[in-house]
């Protein structure tokens, strides 16, 4: 089987609010289908949460569903000098914003305000605990706040399983137990593995068993 059918076979799907599995946070999910929606009630929203919990995925997924929406991964883009006071701003690591990107946040954050925009954002900590000044974890923290919380052991299998299913095949329980045992926890990294693992089960043409992935892990082996 070649490289290319091989890839046509498992195309990564784009970030979706259906893509993400909620666990414990089927509220803050519904908020942001909501603000993503144009609820007139929840214009101005804020995520936090530790890493690999899926912040920056909901963010991508919001985006996805806004139509013009403004995206700004503040660890590596900084903001516009101006904003269109309807506009909707999503601004992701918050916690990235230099004092001068600081200045300009808190600005949109009032331009938006005054006008009918909303603004979407998400950090590590609670506004109030970021190390940014007092007056833009004051606006942040003038919205609806969630705090995304890590995905259960029987979550993540459950995930794992869904993922298994979509691209054709069945993920043993015992499989997908050893890839919480043997890779980083969160489900972005145990689904890229699982993605990995696919490939090579296709291109071997082996099914997905712990041997394989035992494999994959070893020798880094991809397609």
């Amino acid at each position: 089987m070649s490289e290319q059918l091989i890839l046509d076979l498992y195309l990564p799907q784009p970030p979706s609010f259906e893509g993400f599995v909620p666990g414990e946070n089927a509220e803050p999910l519904f908020m942001l289908a909501e603000w993503a929606a144009g609820a007139a009630d929840i214009r101005f929203l804020y995520l936090w949460g530790g890493d690999g919990v899926g912040k920056s995925y909901l963010l991508d997924a919001a985006a996805s569903r806004l139509a013009g929406a403004l995206y700004i991964n503040a660890a590596r883009e900084r903001l516009p000098d101006f904003i269109d006071p309807a506009a909707a701003l999503i601004v992701d690591n918050v916690e990235a914003l230099d004092p001068e990107q600081q200045i300009r946040l808190f600005d949109h954050y009032n331009t938006l305000r005054e006008g009918s925009g909303r603004l979407l954002a998400a950090g590590p900590l609670p506004p109030m605990q970021l190390d940014l000044r007092d007056d833009l974890t004051t606006r942040l923290g003038w919205g609806l706040v969630y705090q995304l919380k890590a995905l259960s052991d029987a979550d993540k299998i459950a995930a794992l399983k869904a993922q298994a299913r979509e691209a054709g095949f069945e993920l043993p329980t015992e499989v997908a137990d050893y890839l919480l045992r043997h890779t980083a926890r969160d489900l972005a990294s145990l689904r890229a593995v699982l993605e990995q693992a696919n490939r090579y089960a296709l291109s071997t043409k082996r099914p997905v068993t712990v041997p394989l992935i035992r494999d994959v892990l070893a020798g880094d082996r991809h397609v």
